[in-house]
């Protein structure tokens, strides 16, 4: 067995699994961003008064 040819296959390994986890890290964030807006249109868009009382003229 090659010795350089099993260490360059190596390294080029780690090279891709760091590249992986950075991206994978970048979408996380992404997704938690997502998540962070989501919740605050949702909360924006209650009104917990609203159909609480009804107003009628005879």
């Amino acid at each position: 067995m090659n010795i350089a040819l099993t260490s360059m296959a190596l390294s080029h390994i780690s090279a891709l699994n760091n590249i992986g986890t950075a991206v994978l890290t970048m979408s996380l964030d992404t997704l938690e961003t997502s998540g962070d807006n989501l919740v605050k249109m949702m909360e924006q868009s209650v009104n917990p008064n609203l159909g609480q009382s009804v107003d009628i003229k005879l």
